[in-house]
């Protein structure tokens, strides 16, 4: 069940070999992110390639970014550059504020959930698909078959989707678990805690590692700029697994705080490093463009 804006863009996995175009979007987004110049399309080639993108796929992938209007193309000569365009800017944004401000907060449970019952007759498999995955965008899980439930108020945000799809044969309640109730049937059944603790705990030992390795002086600008990547990929996974769980209803001790605590550190700490391997291969095709490449911390708030 996710909880990330409709439009965020799926960042790389990099142990997967993630789609070079959401890879090419994470780049941007970290490395040259508020900019409107454009950047060479061989700089941008040569940086995929940092990820083992062949030249072929990479060129593909920024004619089919260009196609969805997320880059604008410009030509001199016989130079080709790519912007970003003003959609993709706003996605971007979007995507990273909520990335870098996932669990940065824990607020007091009200102890109500939001509860959205609905029935849409199977041949109409469509507006139901459609629904369940505004739904899992909203944070909602399913905790049964036509009952899908938050424990934050989002009772504004389903009655617009449920207006939007024109469905009907619905309804919201906001409410409390009752004394007595089967622990079966508890809403926080709806997620799978013991797959998303191990998860978090995954990341942690993972990272630490890395982290380790830094310290020591071990890792140098390009492995910086991969390996701050495949964090950030990781990290974005969260809000569509937890739509921040209150903590009242987790068992303890919770990871999310220590894993978001490694997170923000070693993203901040390779930042400099990463950046500057960006800045040396835009630099090779542009030095006023490598100029304008800057990273940004974890401490972006938009």
């Amino acid at each position: 069940m996710t909880a990330a804006p409709r439009e965020v863009p799926a960042l790389p996995r990099m142990q997967s070999g993630g789609s070079p175009q959401h890879l090419l979007l994470t780049l941007i987004g970290d490395y040259w992110y508020g900019q409107r110049a454009p950047l060479p399309s061989a700089a941008l080639v040569e940086l995929l390639g940092e990820f083992d993108i062949t030249e072929t796929s990479a060129r593909a992938s920024l004619s089919r970014l260009s196609r969805r209007g997320l880059l604008e193309l410009s030509r001199a000569g016989r130079h080709t550059s790519y912007a970003l365009s003003s959609r993709a800017a706003q996605v971007l944004e979007a995507g990273l504020r909520q990335i870098v401000t996932f669990g940065a907060t824990e607020e007091p449970w009200t102890g109500q959930w939001t509860i959205a019952v609905f029935s849409v007759p199977e041949e109409q498999r469509d507006l139901r698909h459609a629904l369940r995955s505004r739904l899992g965008w909203l944070g909602f899980a399913s905790l049964f078959d036509g009952v899908w439930v938050s424990p934050h108020d989002r009772v504004a945000a389903i009655t617009e989707v449920l207006s939007e799809l024109a469905i009907d044969s619905a309804t919201v309640l906001r409410a409390e678990v009752a004394d007595g109730s089967p622990l079966g049937g508890h809403p926080i059944t709806a997620w799978d805690l013991d797959e998303l603790h191990d998860r978090y705990v995954a990341l942690i030992d993972e990272y630490s590692e890395v982290r380790r390795r830094l310290a020591e002086g071990r890792i140098g600008t390009a492995e910086a700029l991969v390996v701050r990547t495949a964090l950030m990929d990781d990290w974005r996974r969260f809000p569509g697994l937890d739509p921040e769980l209150p903590m009242t209803l987790l068992p303890q001790p919770w990871p999310r705080a220590r894993a978001r605590a490694l997170f923000t550190g070693l993203y901040d700490e390779l930042a400099l490093l990463a950046e500057q391997r960006v800045r040396q291969v835009v630099g090779r095709y542009d030095e006023d463009a490598a100029a304008l490449v800057r990273g940004h911390g974890s401490d972006y708030a938009g």
